[in-house]
């Protein structure tokens, strides 16, 4: 489990096309710091396992369902990338539960840039749009954010100079991908719901 804070503007140093998967070598002298084989890494929001480990970076294989669902597969030698290591248990869970499983990607639409902050727009694929509302939690490129706006088939967050400084999100222009991690909790709700939920008319049996 991770939290959407990311702790490293990591690099793609390498990207090796394996047919239906590829396998990515990034850099991040932090999030490798004492990490072994088998460790989870999250990369732009998406939990990968470390396979292979040296100076200062990591390697890890990506199958044909995440480079669909994400914008992994858009990614080649040089992309910027959001890092974060799992949560350790007793950790402070300083942005929102997050669970590296990708929902669907947006794009950037629009930036509004003020003195101190920037207003960001970002596309809503239909299917996503009953899990966002105002003041909510949603991941974006692996960073936990609060939805200032939304609307049918978008919403916008604000960033602070130290998002920008620290992300991706500071680079990102208009059109780029973007992965979605909704709320889990409001997944968990609307499945419980349409188990259980019944008409009040019908009949207890």
């Amino acid at each position: 489990m991770f939290t959407g804070m990311v702790e490293e503007l990591g690099e793609v140093t390498a990207v090796e096309k394996l047919g239906d998967a590829s396998r990515f070598r990034l850099r991040g002298p932090v999030v490798t710091e004492g990490a072994k084989h088998g460790d989870s890494i999250a990369v732009n929001g998406v939990c990968l396992t470390v396979v292979d480990l040296g100076d200062d970076e990591f390697t890890a294989d990506v199958m044909a369902e995440t480079l669909n669902r994400s914008s992994l597969g858009a990614l080649d030698t040089g992309s910027r990338v959001n890092l974060e290591r799992p949560m350790a248990v007793g950790g402070r869970l300083g942005g929102h539960i997050v669970q590296g499983h990708v929902d669907g990607t947006g794009h950037i639409v629009g930036r509004e840039v003020s003195e101190n902050w920037e207003i960001v727009k970002v596309s809503l694929p239909p299917e996503l749009t009953r899990y966002v509302v105002e003041k909510g939690s949603i991941t974006v490129d692996g960073v936990s954010l609060t939805v200032v706006d939304a609307g049918p088939d978008y919403f916008t967050i604000s960033l602070i100079p130290t998002t920008l400084a620290l992300t991706t999100l500071g680079i990102k222009k208009p059109g780029d991908p973007v992965n979605l991690e909704v709320d889990v909790i409001a997944k968990y709700v609307e499945r419980l719901l349409g188990t259980s939920a019944r008409d009040p008319e019908e009949p207890v049996k």
